[in-house]
This record gives C-alpha cells, structure tokens and sequence, in this order.
C-alpha cells in the first residue's frame, strides 16, 4: 500500500511516517520546509528518516548542525529506508501537487501540511489561507481526479474555540472559531464534507489536542518552557496561569492516525470527523511543575493576561475513538514530559 504524507518534516509529519514504515507501507513524504519556525529542526527531522540533501557529504547530526537545502521539485531517496522517497513541494502549487498525485497512484493521503500556531495567524493571516484553504483545496482536487481510498486530513482541537461545555465532543458546535487558524481548520472539515458528498472522497478529519514530545515544535509551550528553564530566563504564562491543555502525547496521536487511515468510513457520504486527545485536561501550572521536576530546576515565572485567539481550556472527549477504533490513550504527563525532556537535553546537549 502506498500512502502520501504532507507536512513530512513536521513533528507529527515525521513521527507518523516512521511508524508507517515500520508497518511495512511504501510512503512518499512532502513539505515545503518554510521557515515559520527553525528550517534546521526540520532538516534534522529528515535526517532521522534518512533523507538529505543529494550533495550532501557530511552528515553528522546535533543541534548546531547546518545542512544543505533541499531543492523543490525533486524526489530523494531515503538512505534508511528503501520504502521512503521525499519531494519539497507547496501544496499551493496546484500543478505541482496535481502531478504528484498523477504519477504517484497513491491508496492513502495524510495530509498534516498546514501553517500551523494560534497567535501567529493574527500576524500573518494571509500564510493561513494560502496554506490551510488553498493548499487544502488542491489535495481535494487531486484526490478528486486521482481516487484514492481514504484521504485523512488534521483539524484542530481551536475549532471548539470558547465552548464553555466540556468535554468536546465531535457533536457539540464548533461555528464560533477565536482564531483565523480555527476558522481555516473549520473550513477544511466543509470542504472534506462538500467533496466526501458529490464525489464520494472518503475523508476523516483528525481533532488534535496540543500534541507534545521528542521533535515538538519549538513555538509551543513544553520546548519554549524547557528552553527558558534551562537557560534561567523567565517564562510567561498567560491568564495568569489558568489554563487547562489536554496535552496529547505524540505516540497517542500517531497510534490514533495509524488506525485511522486503515478504516475507511462507510457512511453516505463517507465523511468523519474523531478527536484525538488524551482526554484528561492538565493545568498549566501543574505541566510547568512536571517540566520543573523533569528538568530538576524551578521556573521564573511572568504572569500575563490571556492572549487573543486563545481559550482557557481544551478537553477531549474520545468516547468515539475508543468505540470506533479501540483506541485509548495510554501516555501519563508524567512519562511523557519525562521522555521529552530526556530527548531536549540530548538534542541540546
């Protein structure tokens, strides 16, 4: 079987394309490498699935570690796995995307290629609908014209937005988005539904609850945190530390996507929407204590109003997941800031 993976060199990109290998699944991996946050972390993410840059000679890995760009357009074999082939494309570059789709015949398509953070997108609104609704669009169009048997695509915990119900469930209405990127992720689950309905696309959309762990993302809050920690630098923490996250372990997500993509929805039309989260919301205050004592050192804190787009608390209700798929996740805070602290000092060490 062959599945497409966009957002490749992105953390849960990465994450879900090793486990598909290790399935035994013929994967082609696509991301345009911005640089919305370090394009380094993203070179070294490849480098773990063995991918680099053709001229490339030296590669040795670590933080300090520059490799060379990789060129759009171009498809490179990975060195590790001979199942594994990567292309730096846009995926609003519809004609690009329209003969990858062509040539590559795929049976899956994963798409977790978005322009990803809350406060960003009040920055940079543009970057969102040319990535989130263009670049989606296009997907929608390819698979459109080059059937594929399931298309599974990631929307977001934000399109709850401020729902004062907990917890979230895949029934509870989620046409209040506080932020431009809940509302592109709103979006993407019409045009899956639209697309599922005239063109009999089988679509599951994915609700992430703030996914964390080796690799993360440095704009979210465990590596910003960690980072501050180590350095001695204060941290903020926003409304004044009342907050609750049901942070998500990244196996639990991958373990839920793996499944996922396996089981195609027979509904008419054969659209599905699941949440993905650990379901336990945790305090910000009490993730920062588990950073704290992971890292055994204490936080200088700056307590800060709560930022625009932001909401105070998220909260997963998997009732379907476990149904659906037998899933339930499995990750304590506790295991998991443990092992992601371990990889954050390795990684800066």
């Amino acid at each position: 079987m062959k599945v497409l993976v966009t957002g490749a060199a992105g953390f849960i990109g990465f994450h879900l394309v090793q486990r598909l290998l290790r399935e035994g699944f013929e994967v082609v991996g696509l991301d345009n490498i911005n640089d919305y946050y370090d394009v380094n972390l993203k070179y070294a993410r490849l480098a773990e699935t063995g991918i680099y840059a053709p001229e490339e000679t030296d590669r040795s890995g670590g933080k300090n570690r520059i490799y060379p760009e990789i060129a759009f357009g171009e498809f490179i074999q990975s060195i590790n796995s001979p199942g594994y082939r990567f292309i730096r494309l846009n995926l609003e570059d519809k004609a690009g995307v329209n003969q990858l789709f062509e040539t590559g015949k795929f049976d899956y398509v994963v798409n977790l290629a978005a322009q990803a953070g809350v406060r960003y997108s009040i920055e940079n609104p543009d970057a969102y609908i040319q990535s989130n609704i263009v670049g989606f669009l296009n997907i929608l169009e390819a698979c459109r014209h080059n059937p594929v048997k399931h298309l599974v695509y990631a929307s977001s915990s934000s399109v709850y937005g401020a729902n004062s119900k907990v917890p979230f469930s895949e029934d509870d209405r989620v046409d209040e988005p506080v932020s431009l990127y809940a509302a592109t992720k709103k979006s993407n689950e019409l045009m899956a539904y639209t697309y599922s309905h005239l063109y009999q696309i089988p679509t599951t959309g994915l609700r992430f609850f703030t996914v964390y762990g080796p690799w993360g993302r440095p704009d979210m809050s465990p590596i910003l945190f960690a980072n501050a920690i180590t350095k001695g630098k204060p941290i903020n923490v926003f409304n004044n530390g009342e907050m609750e996250r049901d942070f998500t372990y990244i196996d639990d997500i991958v373990e839920g996507i793996a499944r996922v993509v396996n089981i195609v929805p027979e509904d008419k039309p054969a659209y599905r929407i699941m949440n993905i989260g650990n379901g336990s919301p945790v305090n910000l205050l009490q993730f920062i204590e588990t950073i704290e004592g992971a890292l055994g050192k204490k936080a200088e804190k700056v307590f800060l109003p709560m930022q625009a787009g932001d909401v105070k608390r998220t909260w997963a209700d998997t009732t379907q997941l476990q149904n659906k798929y037998n899933l339930q996740p499995r990750i304590s805070i506790e295991e998991g800031v443990s092992i992601f602290i371990k990889w954050f000092n390795n990684y800066n060490g």
